[in-house]
């Protein structure tokens, strides 16, 4: 029998069934298949006495003197009834991992409607900086960073709307994992100013109007958002079959919770909406490529190049400026606020009115039609009559 074994040994042996003993350290062997493959074994037997083989490594990869060191380790956590060998570190969770698991299970769960949104904003602003981060890595440093950068681009009001879905995955991470705190905080926000208050000017207005006038598509989707006082979204996607015989049926969204629901459309929203060219196999009023709305994300700024200077408008100042001019031709504050699709009254009285207030809401449409059409084209031959002096006895 040898007394040694050297890796020019081990090369020699010949395959057989059972495996060779190394004659230098016991419970380590040397096992020959068939096949000719070599590998290194130990085994050893836990605190309950059953054996266990381990396979150290391939002969053509160790020496023997490097696998005699992996069996003693082994047979010692074997002892001490332990794994043979160190498990592999887990592999930690990345930002992107847990944002879609955060996307598919709560997300697309709840059937969010900003679900597209969220999406494209991750794809823009976050994965290109910490897709592969180790999540629970993430400081509030690194996010205060992130956010920096978010804001320098896209100004404050984009890095609070991130800053918002971050910390939703990081709350809903930490109810699935004991150890993790959200490294979230107060005083995260980095948009301050108070909410919009914005109306057009008559001067303001008659001047979008007139331009819009000449701008085409673009341009007859502003007017009737300023004739209808509903969401740009809503206009946008309009379809020929949702108005019927001059009502427009405004669809319900998913998970929307309410709209003006159908308008009466005064005579010249009608005919902008007619005025459009119907494309084959596009069912949308603002058609755009293929069968969807037109897009209108860079049509405001081709559109503000024409303009003359004025303050920053955005298109929600639209319907805020139609919602005021309502109220300036006398349309009381329930009627005006079913137009804008708003809730109105109580929860109780939600349940008990069921009126669907289509002929008051007709009504407060043409008034807010007449209204624009006279800041739009002003009568300068209307004079004011003089005041009638005191007759004489």
């Amino acid at each position: 029998m040898r007394k040694t074994m050297t890796d020019k040994g081990v090369a020699a042996l010949k395959p057989r069934s059972s495996p060779y003993p190394d004659p230098q350290m016991v419970s380590h062997y040397i096992r020959v298949r068939e096949s000719g493959f070599k590998s290194f074994v130990c085994q050893a037997r836990d605190p309950y006495g059953k054996q266990i083989w381990h396979t150290t490594g391939s002969c053509a990869v160790l020496r023997i003197e490097e696998s005699r060191e992996k069996a003693r380790e082994a047979i010692k956590r074997i002892i001490a009834r332990l794994p043979p060998e160190e498990p592999p570190p887990i592999k930690p969770d990345t930002f992107k991992d847990v944002a879609e698991a955060w996307l598919a299970r709560h997300v697309a769960a709840k059937q969010m409607r900003t679900e597209r949104d969220i999406r494209r904003n991750l794809a823009t602003y976050v994965y290109p900086r910490w897709a592969d981060r180790d999540f629970v890595g993430i400081r509030r440093s690194d996010i205060s960073a992130l956010l920096d950068q978010i804001e320098d681009a896209s100004g404050p009001r984009t890095a609070d709307l991130m800053k918002a879905y971050l910390s939703s995955i990081a709350n809903w991470y930490a109810i699935r994992n004991d150890d993790y705190i959200s490294p979230f905080m107060r005083g995260m926000r980095r948009h301050t100013k108070p909410a919009r208050e914005r109306i057009l000017t008559d001067a303001e207005l008659r001047a979008i109007w007139r331009e819009a006038e000449r701008s085409g598509k673009f341009g007859a989707f502003l007017r009737l958002l300023l004739l209808t006082a509903q969401r740009a979204d809503k206009v946008r996607t309009i379809r020929w079959d949702d108005v019927v015989d001059g009502t427009w049926i405004i669809r319900m969204a998913e998970r929307e919770k309410t709209n003006a629901g159908s308008l009466a459309l005064p005579p010249l929203a009608l005919s902008i909406i007619e005025a459009q060219p119907r494309l084959v196999g596009n069912p949308h009023v603002f058609a755009g490529r293929g069968d969807e709305p037109m897009d209108i994300s860079n049509a405001k700024y081709v559109f503000d190049e024409k303009m003359p200077v004025l303050p920053h408008w955005v298109m929600h100042d639209l319907r805020r400026t139609s919602r005021s001019l309502l109220s300036r031709c006398g349309v009381s504050h329930e009627i005006a606020e079913r137009i804008l699709g708003h809730s109105v009254g109580t929860s109780v009285s939600q349940i008990y009115d069921r009126h669907r207030y289509d002929e008051e809401k007709k009504v407060a449409l043409a008034k807010l039609t007449m209204l624009i059409d006279s800041i739009v084209n002003p009568r300068d031959n209307v004079l004011p009559m003089a005041k009638r002096g005191k007759r004489k006895p």
